[in-house]
């Protein structure tokens, strides 16, 4: 089935920097999806969301939004899509409700139309009870609902969400997490971007791991990890610290965890164990099972996700 939003071969440089911020970009984010953006800082994940929204010229590759091709229709692509950025993007001095319609006003909405997406988005993001209060006051997952409800207003299909949980409580990322849920079960394909991996992987059906400019891993969760799914982690003593990562070396992919070390196995545990004791190394710690989104992020990129 085709994507609602097809791009293929996207690139970008900014001038006077040393590399392109997107060296060949290929997605396809189907329509009801929740579509996981990763990358470190630097990635390219802020360039590619704003080629995406029309607020970036592409150098080089084509796409299509909602059948509409981004070099020729960007007013229609624009109309289709909505952002709640990092950033909060609305007036701190007026209300809810006026902020509410406000932007709607600003976005050709008027009369009836106006009110019922008011209703819609301020119902959708649960705050009905809060329309009458000054949005410098509200607390900060109320801030944060706030940008998600103005994100509503023009019933985007494309629902861009960049960083929508940072600095709000438990409650209030639980309430943003399942509204988000039910958006793209009426339809949305939402890119959602975030620091928090277990957001991630709790709510996104395909994630695409970008860095330096270029699509490292892209597909369904359950196949992204599938793909890594086998991962040892384990503290050994009695072997020297080079000898037993040249030793593990030979089963899989090595990371260092202080005084443990994580395998991505390309064999089954047992012979790994086996080798070990042979060795003469003495096991103190041993756990098995599937990887997640962030051991995989980091086989592949070899650095924290908030590292630039």
């Amino acid at each position: 089935m085709p994507g609602l939003i097809e791009i293929d071969g996207i690139t970008k440089r900014y001038r006077g920097a040393e590399r392109p911020a997107l060296a060949g970009v290929s997605l396809a984010i189907p329509q009801g999806s929740i579509f996981g953006l990763l990358g470190p800082n630097g990635a390219g994940k802020t360039t590619l969301i704003s080629i995406l929204l029309g607020l970036v010229r592409k150098d080089g590759g084509s796409g299509r939004i909602g059948g509409h091709d981004m070099d020729r229709e960007l007013p229609a692509i624009r109309r289709m899509c909505g952002l709640a950025p990092q950033d909060l993007g609305f007036y701190p001095m007026l209300t809810v409700e006026e902020n509410l319609r406000f932007y709607g006003a600003a976005g050709g909405l008027t009369g009836t139309a106006l009110d019922a997406r008011v209703d819609f988005s301020a119902d959708t993001a649960q705050l009905r009870d809060h329309l009458r209060k000054r949005a410098d006051r509200l607390s900060g997952g109320l801030k944060r609902r706030l940008n998600l409800a103005l994100s509503l207003l023009h019933s985007p299909k494309v629902l861009v969400l960049d960083e929508p949980t940072v600095g709000v409580d438990p409650q209030s990322r639980a309430f943003v997490l399942e509204a988000i849920t039910t958006l793209a079960r009426q339809g949305a394909a939402v890119i959602y971007s975030s620091h928090y991996m277990e957001e991630i992987e709790a709510i996104a059906d395909h994630v695409v791991i970008l860095d330096h400019g270029r699509v490292l891993r892209a597909g369904s969760l359950d196949d992204l990890l599938a793909q890594d799914a086998m991962v040892l982690t384990l503290a050994a003593d009695g072997v020297a610290p080079a000898a037993l990562t040249d030793l593990l070396s030979r089963f899989g992919t090595l990371e260092h965890l202080g005084d443990r070390v994580r395998l991505h196995l390309s064999a089954p545990p047992a012979a790994v164990l086996a080798a070990l004791d042979t060795a003469g190394a003495r096991v103190r710690h041993a756990e098995f099972g599937r990887g997640n989104l962030e051991q995989l992020f980091m086989s592949l990129t070899r650095r924290s996700l908030r590292d630039s």
